[in-house]
């Protein structure tokens, strides 16, 4: 029998008996197969998911510490350890003179060059000397005069002493030209004063150097009138060797180097501003007898000869006092040691070149150094790089390391 749909059946005619017929899915199939379609899909899904994780290679809880791990090793070494603390300073030099003329008038001559050395002695100028050698003639005349006067004044005490005795003369007489005799003496060594100061003044037209130093920018030209009261004066000599340093350090180091400072000189030794190139070696001269309370430090000045004048006055510089060395120290490459919660440790390489955990005292760290108190002992290896990737137990291809070792506590304190 032909059956037609809900949509083309009339509403008045029967509906025929029989099983329900099912609409067929929109896409042409029924929706039970539909469903065992979907089902399969989803089935097939989680296989290939189980398959995938069930190929994966099983995790070994002990991977980490079968891995070999590079490292750098250093040795644990004895040797002396010199103990250096660390300062900023400036250079200053030992003697600044600003040169003057002695006596006023007309400058005539300049015998030195700006910039220049100088040495004590030399002459710098020369002030018109011709007034002055007036003034010396003059007080040569006179004296020559007074002492002529004196010379005739005690010819004439002698005569009245033998008058006297003669009771030709009167001992009034006598006394009154013992008196002149002795005027005309007085007069004669004013004289001789007056003349000796002109002297001295004709010897100041030449103005001479004070000090060994460099000379500065000339303050006065040729020509130009000078005198004693100019605030400027010629020029202002600077004395370049030896010259001073002084620099700072905390007030904590204060006894420290005091007690050290007792016991003999102590050096000094100062670099540039980037503490790699040294300037100068010298010896500590003097601690200040005040602490600047601001800045918590003490002042302290080393003395530095400075024959190639590489300190200059003003200059910045990084100063270091070798306060003691250490001897027979036991020491360390400083990057080996490492800080935890428990303090300072190290990780040492063992025969079977597995890694253990050590723990350390640490006396001080100069430089590429550290100098252990207790906890190694000498030809131990320690790690010196790759702490980051170690446990305790893991295994290790040690490689020396040798840049920190082999460079010089002083040169890399510097640094």
């Amino acid at each position: 029998m032909k059956l037609r749909t809900a949509e083309t059946r009339s509403t008045d005619e029967p509906v025929p008996d029989g099983p329900a017929v099912v609409a067929p899915h929109p896409l042409g199939v029924s929706r039970r197969r539909w469903w065992w379609i979907v089902g399969l899909v989803a089935v097939a899904l989680l296989a290939i998911i189980v398959v995938r994780r069930s190929s994966k290679p099983a995790v070994n809880p002990n991977a980490a510490q079968a891995r070999v791990v590079p490292v750098g090793v250093a040795a644990v070494e004895q040797r002396d350890v010199p103990v250096w603390l660390e300062g900023l300073g400036n250079v200053t030099s030992l003697a600044t003179v600003t040169v003057r003329a002695r006596v006023s008038g007309q400058l005539v001559d300049i015998r030195f060059q700006e910039g220049s050395r100088v040495k004590k002695g030399d002459p710098l100028v020369v002030v018109d000397p011709r007034p002055f050698k007036i003034a010396v003639e003059q007080a040569a005349a006179t004296l020559g005069r007074d002492q002529a006067n004196l010379k005739y004044a005690r010819r004439d005490l002698d005569r009245y002493s033998e008058l006297v005795n003669q009771k030709l003369v009167s001992q009034q007489q006598v006394d009154q030209q013992r008196s002149t005799v002795d005027q005309l003496a007085a007069t004669v060594a004013l004289d001789q004063a007056s003349l000796d100061n002109a002297r001295l003044n004709l010897q100041f037209t030449t103005v001479t150097s004070p000090i060994d130093g460099i000379a500065g920018v000339r303050q006065v030209d040729l020509g130009n009138l000078v005198s004693p009261t100019d605030a400027n004066g010629i020029v202002v000599l600077t004395q370049m060797d030896p010259m001073a340093v002084i620099f700072t350090l905390p007030q904590d180091d204060l006894s420290r180097v005091g007690e050290a400072f007792a016991k003999g000189p102590l050096t000094v030794e100062a670099y540039d501003r980037s503490g790699a190139a040294k300037l100068a070696t010298g010896k500590l001269t003097v601690i200040d007898n005040q602490i600047n309370a601001g800045t918590a430090t003490v002042r302290l000045k080393a003395e530095m000869p400075n024959p190639d004048f590489r300190l200059w006055p003003s200059q910045f510089v990084k100063a270091r006092l070798l306060l003691q060395t250490k001897t027979g120290a036991t020491v360390i490459p400083s990057p080996a040691v490492q800080r935890g919660p428990n303090g300072t440790f190290v990780y040492v390489v063992n025969a079977d070149k597995t890694v253990a955990l050590r723990p350390i005292q640490v006396e001080l760290v100069q430089g590429p150094l550290a100098v252990v108190q207790s906890g190694l002992t000498v030809g131990e290896q320690v790690v010196t790089d790759g702490q980051n990737q170690l446990r305790v137990g893991a295994r290790v291809d040690p490689r020396p390391s040798t840049a920190a070792a082999q460079q010089k506590p002083s040169e890399a304190s510097a640094q």
